[in-house]
């Protein structure tokens, strides 16, 4: 997503971020008490809570670019209603000041020997490793892209490169079009993010006195995952009447020529024409090649085999993962990683002592599911399959309210930046109990 410096056998390794100092210098057979890869929300949010515990110089991180950012703000920026940059911080910003950033790429990891190597050809051992390389975009399996971006009306939310396309795309829409939204055949990050904004165009369409004729194409056989939230949805598309959902279709070639998407049946493989006018796509995602082709680190759909409840891997004791890029069974949104990160605490943390990981992540994950430019639903549950609702708050979540967009727009941001990525915030958890204590007290 950022541009990367020139490498030649060195590594740019920069500690802090206020007063931050740079200096250049190869570190060759470095050993470090803990190596996180990976600087998104998982990867600092794991550095942050023991970098400061482990000490100076005892925590690397190795992320190559510089710039972080808060995706799940992208749904808004797609939707006209935030801007990319308010999205996005220096990378130094978030890494905590007592870690050591390598600005590199791992090219291969070597578990047997708790060693891994980078690109710039240097090799780095470690005593624990946590591996947090989340989920790469694949917008090359769809036959189109990515030059269809370059033409009117073609967007992603899921990208920074095309994120204000959606955007442009929706404000450049005319009456009587068709607009046409995505959801690939593959696991993907926050599997609402697809329809949140077919519903901000849908009411921008409709604010504008524009008419639309919106399709919404989901390889999934239901509209979501979780019935509860499922049913909303369903209600929330009956109401408004111009939405036409086309279940078990995933999206295989843009004719940017012709304004053509081509579809596959997932159940009868027959391909379908759909003209688009406007098309958001949310393109198949997997774990970067250097994790997925590890053999002796993952299972067989390419995930870093973790045991679902402990975050600790199944067959290295001293190796952890986090997010996206692991196999646990829970929807992969940034609201996991910080539950995840409770359990990273204490497991981690434990292990590190010589103790045997005790916590047990129960699944909890979070998908804000905006309608619009003023009210959310707030999905909450866990990984049971199927999956259960596990709310916060003493009401029904599956309704859509100002008070849960408001959080969405406003709170969230600020707890990721000031919360999430320092260590701090392990989601909801404690309120949660609270307000079930209240309630039965």
């Amino acid at each position: 997503m950022s541009s990367r410096a020139p490498l030649l056998g060195t590594y740019v390794v920069q500690r802090g971020f206020r007063g931050f100092s740079s200096s250049t210098s190869r570190l060759a057979d470095q050993h470090f008490r803990l190596v996180v890869v990976g600087g998104g929300s998982g990867g600092c949010g794991t550095a942050s809570k023991f970098a400061s515990k482990l000490g100076q110089g005892q925590v690397a991180v190795i992320e190559p670019t510089t710039q972080h950012y808060y995706q799940p703000l992208w749904t808004l920026v797609g939707g006209g209603i935030k801007s990319l940059e308010n999205s996005g911080r220096p990378m130094e910003s978030v890494l905590p000041k007592k870690a050591t950033w390598i600005k590199d790429k791992v090219s291969s990891f070597d578990p047997v020997n708790s060693s891994l190597q980078v690109e710039g050809g240097d090799r780095i051992t470690y005593d624990f490793l946590v591996v947090a390389v989340g989920l790469q975009l694949r917008y090359d399996k769809i036959k189109g892209l990515p030059e269809a971006f370059n033409t009117p009306g073609v967007g992603s939310n899921y990208s920074p490169l095309y994120v204000e396309n959606t955007a442009k795309a929706i404000k450049d829409f005319q009456s009587g079009g068709t607009a046409v939204f995505t959801f690939p055949n593959s696991p993907i990050k926050c599997a609402g993010a697809p329809q949140k904004i077919m519903y901000i165009a849908q009411e921008a369409f409709k604010l504008e006195g524009k008419e639309a004729n919106i399709q919404y194409y989901t390889s999934l056989p239901v509209l979501f995952g979780v019935k509860k939230y499922a049913d909303a949805l369903w209600k929330v598309i009956g109401e408004r009447k111009n939405i036409n959902v086309n279940l078990r279709h995933h999206l295989v070639e843009v004719k940017p020529e012709t304004k053509e998407a081509i579809f596959e049946n997932l159940d009868t493989q027959e391909k379908v024409s759909q003209h688009y006018d406007m098309l958001h796509i949310t393109p198949p995602m997997d774990t970067p090649a250097v994790l997925s082709e590890n053999k002796d680190l993952t299972n067989s759909a390419g995930f870093l085999e973790v045991d679902i409840n402990t975050l600790q891997h199944v067959r290295f004791p001293n190796v952890f993962g986090i997010g996206d890029c692991t196999s646990v069974p829970t929807a992969k949104t940034a609201a996991a990683v910080a539950a995840q990160l409770g359990i990273m605490r204490k497991n981690l943390g434990a292990a590190l002592e010589g103790k045997e990981p005790q916590a047990k992540y129960d699944g909890y994950t979070s998908c804000p599911l905006v309608t619009g430019k003023s009210t959310c639903i707030l999905a909450e549950f866990d990984f049971q399959a199927p999956p259960q609702p596990l709310e916060t708050f003493p009401f029904n979540q599956a309704k859509e309210r100002r008070l849960m967009y408001f959080m969405k727009a406003n709170v969230m941001p600020s707890l990721y930046w000031w919360g999430m990525t320092k260590g701090w915030w392990e989601g909801p958890s404690f309120f949660r109990k609270a307000f079930r204590f209240g309630m039965s007290s």
